[in-house]
């Protein structure tokens, strides 16, 4: 149970978390870490069913359109709990893009988002470049109008779940007219001629989601896959980056608990120079360190959530998201570490969970913005807002 201040329903969701992640996914981490993440057949179809079941898919979409509805604190309570599981087991629960629904016109709801929201079919971001990463303003796709279509162009790096996707948002800038140079979003269908996988790389982590490169080429699309207008697609790219940075902090601290206490029940098992090692000063330490770490990145994490829920300015929001992700996942990968250590030699089998956790974690200081860039947003909105507005 919860010392933190949650609600009965809240509590309630909680638990029903856990369950479904104690109960129905990790028993499939060391199968998956075997297999390429890979299961058996009917596995992950069942995972997807129990996650649309339970409440959990689309969990950040609105009622009326067959979301959940869920608020921004009951999003993280499950997250965290996602957050216990290696290999992408946790993605069976998954949310299309919240911020959609405000910006799309009404053909492109029907059309992906409410199918979407049902887990009929899955969306995959076509963002980063070679050159573009951090400074998504460096990206050189472009969009070019022409008659009641754009023609679009680029290669696009590290498309997470495009195996696993029916449809892309691709991020461009407008190549001529008013708006050159100004950022723009569409829907792209995969099977749109021109659309190319050039490779699957391989990564640390072993997830059945691939992280495609893909090309580009003349890709021809009606005008009315636009999103929003001509100069709109960073903002729906900050408010992507916003909730996922917010949904990598509540993993982040699910993964610590789950380590922590993985960690410890070994140390009190595991017996050398006649002591089990939990008596040993320098074990302590390191788990008084790393338990007083995720102590500090959940309150952070729900503190920050309440403060969705309330309302706060959303500029207060983006540099909280980034102090969120940026604490919640360095110390995710201390914890890690030390975890890691504390298992010796065990800790550096594959069906160790510090093993499968140590290589995934790391991934975190980078995806949705590295470490270094969560410090510019935060001293910049320090800059322009003070000590008081940023932390109460």
């Amino acid at each position: 149970m919860s010392t933190y201040p949650l609600s009965d329903e809240e509590h309630e969701i909680q638990d029903r978390a856990r369950r479904f992640v104690d109960e129905e996914l990790i028993p499939h981490e060391v199968e998956a870490e075997m297999n390429e993440g890979r299961l058996p057949d009917g596995v992950r179809e069942r995972h997807h069913e129990m996650a649309l079941e339970l409440g959990f898919y689309s969990m950040n979409m609105p009622k009326e359109l067959g979301g959940t509805g869920m608020t921004t604190l009951q999003q993280v309570l499950v997250s965290e709990q996602i957050g216990r599981v290696t290999n992408g087991l946790g993605w069976c629960v998954h949310t299309p893009p919240g911020w959609a629904p405000d910006v799309v016109s009404d053909e492109q709801l029907d059309r992906w988002i409410v199918p979407s929201i049902r887990g009929e079919v899955r969306e995959c971001y076509a963002i980063t470049e070679e050159d573009a990463g951090s400074d998504v303003d460096s990206i050189r796709a472009t969009a070019r109008r022409d008659g009641d279509e754009y023609v679009l162009n680029g290669v696009k790096w590290h498309v997470t779940s495009y195996n696993t996707s029916e449809y892309i948002f691709f991020q461009a800038k407008i190549a001529d007219g008013p708006n050159a140079g100004a950022h723009a979003m569409f829907f792209v269908d995969k099977d749109t001629p021109g659309v190319r996988l050039v490779r699957e790389p391989k990564y640390s982590h072993t997830y059945s989601d691939s992280h495609a490169t893909l090309a580009f080429e003349d890709v021809r699309v009606p005008a009315s896959h636009l999103i929003g207008e001509e100069g709109d697609g960073l903002d729906f790219t900050y408010a992507w980056f916003r909730y996922e940075r917010l949904m990598i902090a509540a993993r982040c601290c699910g993964a610590m608990e789950r380590l922590i206490e993985e960690a410890t029940s070994f140390a009190k098992e595991r017996v050398q120079f006649g002591s089990p090692i939990i008596e040993f000063q320098a074990i302590q330490h390191m788990l008084a360190d790393s338990l007083t770490e995720l102590w500090a990145s959940r309150l952070m994490t729900y503190e920050l959530a309440k403060n969705i829920d309330r309302g706060v300015d959303v500029k207060v929001q983006h540099a909280q998201c980034s102090m969120a992700k940026l604490y919640a996942s360095e110390m995710a990968n201390r914890v890690a570490d030390r975890a890691l250590q504390i298992f010796g030699g065990r800790g550096y089998m594959r069906e160790n969970v510090a093993e499968r956790f140590y290589r995934e974690l790391r991934v975190d200081r980078i995806w949705e913005g590295t470490s270094e860039i969560q410090r510019n947003i935060i001293a910049d909105q320090l800059a322009k807002r003070g000590v008081q507005t940023l932390t109460g």
